[in-house]
């Protein structure tokens, strides 16, 4: 599974909505990195794989990072996901 991570200005924690496949996810990175980088407001609404029902509309001008991550089963059980696990890992 894998995870898409968005980071929006001024606001603590990240979105998430997760991919099955690596194509799946690098295709999702690409759609809003195109987007924020058009220069034009716009929203982009994401669906999530894992939970069907999950659904994350943003302005694209809100998001200040995206990044993609690999979760495993057991590897990572337990510990926040994205941007933050590392600062936590450090305390």
């Amino acid at each position: 599974m894998f995870t898409i991570d968005l980071t929006l200005k001024n606001t603590p924690f990240p979105l998430s909505v997760q991919r099955k496949s690596a194509e799946a996810a690098e295709e999702t990175y690409q759609e809003i990195m195109q987007a924020m980088s058009s220069g034009k407001p716009e929203f982009i609404e994401l669906t999530c794989e894992h939970q069907s029902d999950k659904k994350i509309g943003v302005l694209t001008q809100e998001i200040s990072a995206v990044m993609i991550s690999q979760k495993s089963g057991a590897v990572g059980a337990g510990r926040t996901p994205g941007f933050f696990a590392l600062a936590e890992e450090q305390q």
